[in-house]
């Protein structure tokens, strides 16, 4: 039985996404979002939804994912009312795993420092897209100094999945990296081999950000083709025993892009000491998450944080769109 408490916390989330998140990035999802938050009916059926899988990009993206298409939310709403059950069995089996390959340009210039071979170790894996930073080629365009715009490829060709970022300030030196071993650990990893993992990550991706979906499929084709490690499970209890498995001549590489915001606060500190104690460690954080820095975070000029073992190395976009050096 939906209770008033449930739906009204529907209607509250639903508005906040709508007024504060969704506008400017997708026209689509501000306008479901809105429609959301002041329709019952609808409301009733999105509280069906675990708590924990009721949000609005999820279930966005699970709608699009069974058929509903980009319509109006009048269209949008007819079809979530004729197929309310099918909808909250689905949220209720999937969650948010935005495998954005682009996070690979932040993480380069962190991984240019270390030498090879490496061994590479991902914490919120999803389909381990963000394990091959050695198959994809970047672009960083727009930085100061003598280099200008920096091309990179890797040994045997361009790849087609090509990461364009911005870069503000002076890049530092940069290649790829000699990765050996892939492995990721997720509470749901996804299989790159199956068929629905593409249609599931470009689903994720909102309406309206050009070229995401794209680049996703991309990956998770060269992800399929030689297929990582994947472990189901939580970090804090398997990081270890994962870690144990890399080849002893490489050096372990554990990277947690943009995943400790989603592992809880008591246990946020665990992962990251695991880590350390693994081999090097290599994030992508909001500056304001956790205390696992080198020195205190001040004056920081936006973005998160990336850093090589607990050094800031620069600022960067969350889904590596722009890197501040």
């Amino acid at each position: 039985m939906v209770t008033q408490s449930e739906t009204d916390a529907v209607a509250a989330r639903y508005a906040r996404f709508a007024a504060a998140e969704a506008p400017g990035r997708s026209a689509v999802y501000e306008e479901w979002a809105a429609g959301v938050a002041a329709d019952a009916d609808v409301q009733a059926v999105l509280a069906r939804i675990p708590a924990n899988r009721r949000q609005p990009p999820l279930v966005f993206a699970v709608t699009r994912l069974l058929g509903a298409g980009e319509p109006s939310f009048d269209g949008w709403r007819a079809w979530l009312l004729a197929h309310a059950d099918g909808v909250v069995a689905e949220c209720a089996r999937r969650s948010l795993q935005s495998n954005e390959p682009l996070r690979c340009a932040a993480l380069l210039p962190a991984l240019s420092r270390i030498p090879g071979p490496i061994a590479l170790l991902e914490i919120g894996a999803s389909a381990g897209l963000c394990l091959y930073p050695d198959r994809y080629s970047y672009r960083y365009v727009g930085g100061s100094g003598d280099g200008g715009d920096v091309r990179l490829d890797p040994a045997d060709g361009p790849s087609a999945v090509e990461l364009v970022c911005e870069v503000r300030g002076t890049l530092p030196p940069l290649r790829l990296p000699e990765v050996v071993w892939r492995a990721g650990i997720d509470l749901n990893p996804l299989d790159p081999t199956a068929p629905d993992t593409a249609a599931w990550l470009t689903r994720l991706v909102w309406p309206g950000e050009t070229g995401r979906a794209e680049r996703i499929a991309a990956a998770v084709a060269v992800a399929a083709a030689d297929p990582p490690l994947l472990v189901a499970g939580d970090a804090v209890d398997l990081l270890a025993s994962v870690a144990a498995e890399a080849p002893a001549d490489a050096t372990l590489v554990v990277t947690t892009p943009g995943v400790l915001a989603h592992i809880p606060s008591a246990d946020r500190r665990r992962v990251i000491e695991a880590a350390r104690r693994a081999g090097r460690w290599v994030t992508i954080d909001d500056p304001a998450l956790h205390d696992g820095w080198n020195a205190p975070i001040a004056d920081w000029p936006g973005g998160f944080a990336v850093a090589l073992d607990g050094e800031v190395l620069a600022a960067a976009d969350p889904l590596g769109a722009w890197l501040r050096f």
